[in-house]
């Protein structure tokens, strides 16, 4: 659902030999959207169809990988304290494929540019003379909490919004993320991949003195089946998140426009199931 892993590996390696001189073929940094295949674009599409290979992480959502012909996947996705396939791995099977002259798509949830390494694999691409494409989606961050009826802007609420990750590089000294200059700002505050660290931020915000009745939603695996929402103040999420069962992936929406959801909810129609279809 979610543009997904920020933790990390070295993207540097020892050169990878070209083998037979084959022209190269194209890499195509795809984004996925947040999960339902009707969100994908229909360059996307196309190239799902038409690549020779597709390397995919876990979060294009389920009914998305499904489509993709097991011959012509490979699973390189990574799970917060699970098996993983490091980074400098993936980059280096990218560059042998294309060094084969293989079509390569290589698909990430979301848009592959928000929080989701495809500026890393454009710079290892380019660095290792391969030529590649970058294929916008539509980003997780907008698009989940939208779904569940909560804008990222509004005028009566917020004029700007602020994307934040919630799993910083845990070898940073200090964390890069200003709480206090984001409270500052009045706008929204969307932070993905935050669910283990929701009690760190939400602190950090309340310490900052932002207000305790300050409206947040959780919004786990939007656009996917068993789609979930967690709502409450800036006090009280924590506890919200807990009753609800809220896992990752899930985007947390902070600020007044996470309050709009009520007057809407009963009439919104993006229907994407509930707990009885959870695909965990």
């Amino acid at each position: 659902m979610a543009e997904t892993d920020t933790s990390t590996e070295a993207t540097d390696s020892e050169p990878i030999d070209a083998g037979p001189d084959v022209e190269p073929g194209t890499v195509y940094l795809v984004g996925s959207g947040p999960g339902d295949p009707e969100l994908l674009t229909v360059r996307a599409h196309r190239l799902l169809e038409e690549s020779d290979v597709v390397l995919h992480d876990k979060l294009p959502g389920p009914k998305i990988i499904e489509t993709l012909p097991e011959d012509r996947r490979e699973d390189v996705g990574k799970r917060a304290g699970g098996e993983r396939t490091p980074q400098s791995a993936i980059n280096e099977r990218l560059v042998e494929l294309a060094r084969e002259g293989k079509s390569v798509v290589r698909l990430k949830g979301g848009d592959s540019f928000v929080f989701g390494r495809g500026g890393e694999e454009a710079e290892y691409l380019a660095a290792h003379d391969v030529p590649f494409e970058v294929v916008p989606g539509v980003t997780s961050a907008i698009a989940a909490p939208a779904v569940a009826g909560v804008p990222v802007t509004h005028r009566d609420h917020a004029s700007s919004v602020s994307f934040v990750t919630g799993h910083e590089d845990p070898t940073k000294a200090e964390s890069a993320v200003d709480w206090g200059a984001l409270a500052a700002t009045g706008g929204t505050i969307v932070v993905l991949m935050g669910v283990g660290r929701l009690p760190d931020y939400t602190k950090a915000l309340l310490e900052t003195g932002m207000a305790p009745e300050t409206p947040v939603a959780l919004v786990e695996r939007g656009t996917w089946p068993g789609q979930r929402v967690a709502t409450g103040t800036l006090e009280t999420i924590v506890e919200a998140r807990d009753e609800a069962d809220i896992s990752p992936p899930a985007v947390t929406v902070i600020g007044d426009v996470a309050g709009t959801r009520e007057s809407v909810v009963d009439f919104l129609q993006n229907d994407y199931g509930d707990a009885s279809e959870d695909p965990r």
